[in-house]
């Protein structure tokens, strides 16, 4: 996995811009953190309060009432555990389901949801990726919007 050092990088660090230029910014840190790892198919950065996709990978449309069946689905962790989701014309089973993460696969492609204060995290990955790296990706990514109380 590539160093990203989220932290310290000045690129992700700038105040007081105009919302086109944080959606760049947001574009920046999903390939740098997820994409650049070879094991992220397709992400996305969700604001949970309006369902709006803030940046996702190029190709990946989700739409509000999608995004919205996705964070229903953090609500009953038993009942998503139980049931899995339907994403994207698929229904995928359930391997881990609490109130901030959700793993589930379909064969051997998988959806990742991660859950911060104010975001939602997306990520799938398909057979040829590891699925370890793409959640620890997406995790790291989530923990570094959790510290900035995002």
């Amino acid at each position: 996995m590539a160093d990203l050092d989220i932290q310290s990088n000045p690129r992700y660090q700038v105040q007081g811009v105009p919302d086109s230029i944080k959606m760049s910014q947001l574009q920046n840190l999903l390939h740098d953190a997820l994409i650049v790892t070879e094991h992220v198919q397709q992400c996305a950065i969700v604001r949970r309060k309006d369902c709006l996709v803030r940046a996702a990978s190029v190709g990946f449309n989700l739409y509000q009432d999608q995004v919205q069946m996705l964070l229903d689905a953090f609500k009953n962790p038993p009942q998503t555990r139980e049931e899995g989701i339907y994403f994207d014309d698929r229904q995928y089973k359930c391997v881990r389901a609490d109130k901030n993460s959700i793993y589930a696969k379909c064969g051997k492609r998988g959806l990742v949801l991660v859950k911060t204060l104010s975001l939602l995290l997306v990520a799938t990955y398909t057979e040829s990726m590891f699925p370890s790296v793409c959640v620890e990706a997406v995790e790291k990514l989530a923990d570094y919007f959790k510290e900035k109380g995002k």
